[in-house]
């Protein structure tokens, strides 16, 4: 039995002298798809988010003081840039030569002199700057409350002062794209000042346009030699209702006022990666006038439509306890020891919010910070790590029903077959396109960093297994006609490039790694790691699939079928390990706890290697992820997270859960810690819990195939499969109750349940809902 536990005082040790803590009475959460806090954020990992996928701002909720940090998604440091190195068209083969002879250290030298990009670093994503409200009127402030709606996309601060309530609402607009925030006080009660600050290393300037609006314009920074090549700008218009505007001392002021709506636009002069000549102040002044002529109501009810169109089509219960009244930063810090089932499913719900925040149709993809950065040095430089983070932002938006937050990583992809064409020519001589480790805004190709890290070039590989998903859930032949010529370029460098291992007839990649393990050699570069064998795999397979649905390049399809049964197998190893080189390193490889696990890739997100079909693999699986253990960095957590549940062992799957929610893998305000901050494991742990409720692979969509233990009882509505299938289940005392599986397009499916199994073929548009009698024993 749970008992209610009282509320915590918070006061002057959270930071917040005269700031009165909110009564217990009212310091439940009425709405179980809330984060909400007794008092304002004194961190960045604790203020809260909110986006429409270009713009975004992080909310910290002062009483005095507010502070709303900016972003916009094309502001990247630099500007158009080719990398390509021409001195790797010869280095390449001495750098596979030295590999050959295992003269390991010489080669990773000899890499990192001659075969990387120029620059041999990338751009960063950068921050727009800080809009600050300063207010009069809020001394003696109490009954403080903040939150996040997820459902409503809607950030919100309540408190009283000054014998009136304050209100603080914000939120993004995707349809009329301004930032807009709504102030209140009661009669008289708004009075406050408006200005713009610069991060780090930024030089925008403010002016002001009457006493109504302030703008923020400037050039984005140089970085490794580029020249800052974007211009931007972001403009704030401010609407009282009553009361009077002023300007002072550079920024905006008002005295008196009922209520103030104030709306911000922000755009750079990026086009593409390759046009910079874009108009900001255009854009921007275009979207304040049209919403100021809109209004408040309109802007919100349309914002949040718009939001709930995507974000209602999957619901997610497992069970309320009392621990779920609590605040949530109280609920991530007794994460470990308290009974609280509706954290799982608040950050389940919280990590989808964040994709449709930060991955919109027309978009920049979600980078590793999302799209939310505090300054112009972020962890990682905050760019598009593709040997798993960036994939990783993407796992759970088929299976959730964010189909559409794909586009903007499919453009990418687009994108990079355009720049990785041309570094594939100067740097391999090879026909197709590459991409190595990372990219950024400039979509660059070429590898970066160090050998240690960037000479891996299937990155664009993988990428390539999403823009096969993305057809693969929805199966629309005119999308697939348009990303083959991508993946058939892919499939082009590797035809070129493979070689023949010594000692074998099997192609293998060389020169590369297996992200970003080092060997018993003292580096990492290898040839034929096992991950970039997977990776193959499911390229030349996707790939044959699709000139075969479309009906194209027989010649090319027998081609690149003969390459794929010459590739290197999955093997295991003498100590039962699932082998991650060729050689029998595994068990002497210096870091036997490393956060990546590149080599089980063909467990998930691939599915060659299955507990059904290739038992035998599915064990050495579980052996090496044994050895690397549970506890790793935030993102590689999460993988832990999808692999044991796609493993079956759905009890392992929630207690690695269990440490992704932790307060040292979890920010107050739910943010995944890498540390630092790094996105990837919201959305990892997302596709991690759609993995223990069902799975679609292997022709089979499973119903419960890892449900732990500690979710006896719940329910999911509004998954979708592969085929456009529609699933939702409901499940009591650890057995399926009953299932409904839509169909959109007349597809055949097979339908598992433990060992028993149903085949089933709705017409389009059919529904039918399944109850355990309906399996037979496969």
């Amino acid at each position: 039995m749970f008992t209610r536990r009282g509320a915590m005082a918070v006061g002057a040790a959270a930071g917040l002298t005269g700031l009165e803590p909110i009564p217990a009475s009212a310091a439940t959460s009425a709405n179980p798809l809330t984060l909400w806090y007794r008092q304002p954020a004194a961190a960045w990992t604790e203020a809260l988010p909110i986006g429409n996928g270009r713009l975004a701002a992080m909310v910290f909720g002062g009483v005095a003081r507010e502070r709303l940090q900016l972003n916009e998604d094309t502001l990247w440091g630099g500007g158009p840039y080719d990398p390509a190195n021409p001195k790797a068209r010869e280095g390449i083969p001495r750098v596979r030569a030295l590999i050959e002879e295992e003269r390991w250290v010489e080669a990773r030298d000899f890499s990192t002199a001659s075969i990387m990009a120029t620059p041999i670093r990338q751009m960063s994503y950068n921050a727009l700057g800080d809009l600050y409200l300063d207010f009069e009127g809020t001394d003696g402030a109490s009954a403080y409350r903040r939150k996040l709606d997820l459902d409503g996309a809607l950030s919100s601060v309540r408190f009283e002062a000054g014998g009136a309530t304050h209100g603080r609402q914000a939120f993004v607009s995707a349809i009329d794209q301004v930032i807009a925030v709504r102030l209140t006080a009661g009669t008289g009660g708004v009075s406050f000042s408006a200005g713009f600050e610069n991060p780090p290393g930024a030089t925008a300037v403010a002016r002001t346009e009457g006493a109504d609006t302030l703008v923020f314009a400037g050039r984005n920074i140089s970085q490794h030699g580029v020249a800052g090549a974007l211009r931007y700008e972001t403009r704030l218009k401010i609407i009282p209702t009553g009361g009077r505007t002023a300007v002072q001392d550079g920024r905006l002021t008002v005295s008196g006022a009922d209520s103030v709506v104030l709306l911000i636009a922000a755009a750079t002069s990026y086009r593409s990666f390759r046009d910079v000549s874009g108009d900001p102040a255009a854009r921007t002044r275009k979207a304040v006038v049209d919403a100021a002529a809109k209004g408040w109501d309109a802007l919100l009810a349309d914002h949040q439509r718009e939001h709930r169109r995507l974000f209602r089509k999957v619901a997610f219960d497992v069970g309320t306890t009392p621990a779920a009244d609590r605040p949530t930063d109280e609920r991530v810090a007794t994460s470990q020891t308290s009974d609280d089932p509706a954290l799982a499913s608040l950050y389940f719900q919280y990590g989808r919010y964040l994709l449709i925040s930060s991955s919109r149709v027309g978009t920049q993809p979600a980078n590793l910070q999302g799209v939310w950065n505090e300054n112009n040095s972020p962890p990682w430089g905050g760019k598009y790590t593709i040997n798993i983070n960036t994939e990783m932002n993407y796992w759970p938006a088929e299976p959730t029903g964010l189909s559409e937050c794909v586009e903007p990583l499919v453009a990418m992809v687009k994108d990079l077959a355009i720049t990785g064409a041309r570094t594939a020519q100067v740097m391999y001589g090879a026909r197709g396109w590459v991409c190595h480790h990372n990219t950024d805004l400039w979509r660059a190709t070429a590898p970066i960093d160090g050998s240690q890290y960037g000479v891996w070039p299937t990155g664009g590989a993988w990428l390539c297994k999403h823009l096969w998903d993305r057809w693969d859930y929805g199966r629309d032949d005119a999308y697939l006609a348009a990303v083959y010529p991508v993946l058939k370029g892919a499939c082009l460098f590797f035809l070129d490039t493979l070689q023949v291992e010594r000692g074998t007839n099997f192609l293998i990649v060389s020169p590369s790694i297996s992200p970003e393990n080092i060997h018993p050699g003292g580096t990492s570069l290898c040839a034929g790691p096992t991950m970039d064998q997977q990776i193959l795999r499911d390229l030349f397979g996707n790939t044959i699939r699709a000139a075969e649905r479309l009906e194209l390049d027989p010649g090319l399809r027998a081609e690149i079928a003969a390459a794929q049964a010459r590739l290197a197998p999955n093997e295991v190893g003498p100590t039962g390990l699932l082998k991650e080189w060729r050689e029998d390193w595994d068990a002497t490889a210096p870091e036997q706890n490393h956060r990546h696990v590149s080599h089980l890739y063909g467990v998930y997100p691939s599915d060659q290697i299955t507990t059904r079909g290739t038992p035998a693999l599915a064990e050495a699986s579980k052996a090496s992820l044994a050895v690397r253990g549970d506890i790793s960095t935030g993102w590689a957590i999460a993988w832990r997270l999808n692999l044991w549940a796609r493993l079956g062992d759905g009890d392992r799957a929630h207690r690695i859960l269990t440490h992704l929610l932790s307060p040292d893998r979890t920010y107050p305000n739910l943010f995944d810690a890498h540390p630092p901050f790094q996105i990837d494991g919201n959305f990892g742990g997302v596709s991690g819990m759609t993995e223990m409720l069902m799975q679609d692979h292997s022709g089979e969509i499973a119903l419960l195939p890892a449900l732990p233990a500690a979710w006896p009882s719940g329910s999911i509505t509004g998954l979708r499969c592969r085929g456009g299938f529609g699933l939702s289940l409901r499940w009591d005392n650890g057995a399926l109750v009953e299932a409904e599986l839509t169909s959109d397009l007349s597809e055949p499916c097979v339908i598992r349940l433990g060992d028993r199994v149903l085949a089933i073929h709705l017409p389009a548009g059919g529904r039918r809902t399944l109850t355990p009698a309906d399996f037979v024993q496969a």
